[in-house]
Formats: C-alpha cells, sequence, structure tokens
C-alpha cells in the first residue's frame, strides 16, 4: 500500500504574511490562489469560527488546482458549544456545506477543547454519526489528556478516526499513536509563543515522515505557527527535507 505526504498551513489568510509571503500589493481575495502556488494541502479555519456560504467553499474549490486538497475543521459549535453532545442534530449543516467539494477534502479536523474530558458514552455517539457521512475521513485533536487513555485510543482505531499528534512545545505533552491509515500531524510552535521551528527539529520529523509514508501512511502535516509566516517557512523547509510537494 503505497503512502503519501501532504504539507500545509493551518489556513492561508494571515494580514502578517503580507510582505513575508504575499507580495506587499496583493489583494486578500488572492491570496489562496497564489498559496495554491506553493502548496497543495491546507486547513480551513473559517469553518471552525462561522460556516462558509456554500457559495464561497465553491469558489475556494475553483481557484485551486484538482489536486489541491482541503482540511476543513469542524465548526466551533459542534466541539465547543454543545461538547459533541446532541451530533445527529449538530453535523448535517456542515457536510450539507461540504459535499460539492469532497472530492478534495483530506481529513476532517475535529480539535477539541482543553477542557473537554474523554467520556466513552459520548463518544461512541459521536462517532457513530460521524459513520453516516461516507467518503470522508477524520481526524481528533482531543486537548484534554484523557482522551490519551487506553480506552480513547482504542475506540479511534475500531472507527477509523485518526489521532492528532501536535508538538505544541511546552504547552501540551507530545505523544505518537496511530489509530488510522492517515497520520494527522500539528504543529503548534515550537514555544509558548508559536515560534518557529529549528531546521534540526524538522530534519528529526522528516525522518519520521518520511518512514509512516515508507510503511504506507497517508501523512498530513500543517503548522499553525503562524505569526510573522512561520508557518510558511516551517512548511516548506519540511517539504524540502521530506522531499514532498
Amino acid at each position: 500500500m503505497q503512502g503519501a505526504i501532504h504539507i500545509g498551513t493551518s489556513g492561508w489568510s494571515y494580514k502578517d504574511w503580507r510582505g513575508r509571503f504575499y507580495p506587499e500589493k496583493m489583494v486578500t481575495t488572492d491570496y489562496l490562489a497564489y498559496y495554491a502556488q506553493h502548496f497543495s494541502t491546507t486547513e480551513i479555519n473559517t469553518s471552525f469560527y462561522h460556516l462558509p456560504r456554500a457559495e464561497t467553499i465553491k469558489h475556494w474549490a475553483s481557484v485551486v488546482g484538482k489536486n489541491f486538497i482541503f482540511c476543513p475543521k469542524i465548526s466551533r459549535y459542534v466541539t465547543h458549544i454543545k461538547k459533541l453532545e446532541d451530533p445527529r442534530e449538530t453535523l448535517p449543516k456542515f457536510f450539507e456545506l461540504f459535499d460539492p467539494v469532497k472530492q478534495q477534502l483530506g481529513p476532517v479536523l475535529i480539535q477539541l477543547p482543553p477542557s473537554l474530558s474523554f467520556d466513552e458514552e459520548k463518544a461512541i455517539e459521536f462517532y457513530k454519526a460521524l459513520k453516516h457521512y461516507k467518503g470522508y475521513h477524520f481526524a481528533l485533536e482531543g486537548r484534554h489528556e484523557s482522551w490519551l487513555a487506553e480506552e480513547s485510543i482504542a475506540l479511534l482505531e475500531k472507527y477509523g478516526i485518526a489521532f492528532v499528534i501536535a508538538e505544541s512545545g511546552r504547552r501540551r505533552p507530545y505523544v505518537e499513536k496511530f489509530t488510522d491509515r492517515h497520520v494527522y500531524l500539528r504543529f503548534h510552535g515550537a514555544d509558548d509563543h508559536y515560534a518557529s521551528y529549528p531546521d534540526e527539529v524538522l530534519h528529526s520529523f522528516a525522518q519520521k515522515i518520511k518512514q509512516w509514508k515508507k510503511e504506507g501512511h497517508i501523512v498530513w502535516v500543517f503548522f499553525n505557527n503562524d505569526g510573522n509566516a512561520h508557518a510558511v517557512f516551517n512548511a516548506k523547509k519540511l517539504m524540502e527535507m521530506t522531499g514532498s510537494s
């Protein structure tokens, strides 16, 4: 089974990327098309804060190449307000919007709040609801340490949901778990200030990522240290080190 490596950033529209990555006079509406000349994937962050219009999603898909892949972040209404409860009521609107571009989607990111602890019954109900959305893949970033429990990891594996490997410097423990063929890695910054990663750290991860690909995994890597365009330059460096595009 052949593996793959996809590297990008957590979103593409940041003011302080102007002049560092985007040309100084470029209008924001041209950012995505420009970004897609350098990367072949990105997370969609805006879908976490508010659901985009259907026309907006279709426009995003139209300005990138057909091989470009989006990984949308599920609405915080689902994760932070409802805290995974009533998934059969909270999920449909999200998937109705993204269904038309499903062929251009990688795993849907489910990022949980640090205050939300693992509840087996609630998790099972939520994972069962996700099963109704055929053709989608999912990655879960549990920020409370209880999501690292054996029971939690076993459920992710049972339902085919990728465990998000989150590198957050000193903010949270770093743990590597593999619960699906998809491996989802997020870089939140080398220290408490979302700083850039040193080359030696990126090189260490590059070796791991190439090995995971060799083992048949589809590896997704996103940099969330967007300040001063650190994410862009770290992602480009990691692409170079892994020989990916």
